[in-house]
This record gives C-alpha cells, structure tokens and sequence, in this order.
C-alpha cells in the first residue's frame, strides 16, 4: 500500500518532468590554448545534448556531447595532431554529464548556476564545476553561457607538438561555451 501512494504521489512530477534538446544552430563550444609559437582556437561543429527538467521546471539533468572530429581550427595539421592527442579512434566523443546544480538569483532574468559534473576527456573522466550564467529566453529557451579552464594532462593527455617538437601546445585550454536547449 506504501508502495502504490508513493507511485501516485511521485507520477505528477514524473510526468511534467521535460527534455530538452540543445538548439544546434546556435550552439557554441570554442577551445582556447596557447603554444610557444602563437595562440589558437578551435570551434566544435557537431555539438548534441539534451536538458532535463523537473516538473517545477528547474534543471536537475544535462549532457552534452561533442564529437571529437568537429573540432576545428582552419588548419588541417593542428586539427590532426588534436584528434590523434585525443586519440579520436578510441575516444571519438568529449561528453559531460551533470551531477550536481547549485543556483542563486543575479537578477530578475540571470541566474548564476555551478554545474558539476562528470567530463570525459580523451578517455579519462574527471569531476569538474562550471560556473555559468542562465536564463530563460523570452522564447522560453534555456541559455547557458560560461567557460571552464583544463590542463590536458589532468586528463592524461600530452600536449601536441609540431615541426619535430620545436612548436609545443601548452597544457592549459580554456573551453567558452553558450549553448541553447530548447524549451
């Protein structure tokens, strides 16, 4: 009988509870990192997710997922030594998976939200938190925008190099995102 109240009682929230899938087209993951001959950047064009919402309309779930390959700098050479720092063929996917939300009010449209989660990263996973600003688009999408610092060796990952190991990356990237969920 406990049972059977507590599935009554827990199926409202349950069936209000809402997906919602990242809006491609405006989505935006760069990558930032240095190197001891210049700067670079790389865009990620293949970006999917989704955003979970309870039945009171807070977050309380989100994955995103970047293929590897999507990652884009303008220069074939650096975009291939990445994917091989990756190594792409074994870990084709970058993806975080939210465990934990923490949410205070900036003002009557922002909010500033730390996502925790788990990042997995060229086959290491680590736990990381990420402060982003969020709100609900007068559309009533959800936006989330923000940046994270990594050092790729945090995840096991060795910098690339080029021209016989005269240009180095180095270890640290900065990973700038403003993604949208439709809602």
């Amino acid at each position: 009988m406990i049972l059977l109240i507590s599935i009554i009682v827990s199926t409202p929230s349950i069936l209000k509870a809402q997906s919602c899938p990242i809006i491609p087209l405006i989505a935006s993951i760069n990558v930032h990192g240095t190197s001891n001959v210049h700067d670079w950047d790389m865009k990620a064009t293949n970006i999917t997710g989704e955003l979970g919402l309870n039945g009171y309309k807070q977050i309380n779930a989100i994955l995103i997922k970047i293929e590897v390959k999507s990652l884009k700098s303008g220069n074939g050479i650096m975009d291939g030594k990445t994917y091989d720092a990756f190594d792409f063929k074994k870990n084709p996917y970058i993806v975080f998976q939210l465990t934990e939300i923490s949410q205070s009010k900036l003002s009557d449209n922002d909010s500033e939200i730390t996502l925790t989660g788990n990042l997995s990263f060229a086959g290491a996973i680590r736990k990381i938190s990420i402060k982003t600003v969020g709100k609900i688009t007068k559309s009533g999408d959800y936006q989330l925008k923000g940046s994270v610092p990594l050092k790729m060796t945090d995840f096991k990952m060795k910098p690339p190099t080029a021209m016989l190991g005269t240009m180095k990356t180095g270890d640290a990237v900065t990973i700038k995102f403003d993604v949208t969920f439709k809602g």
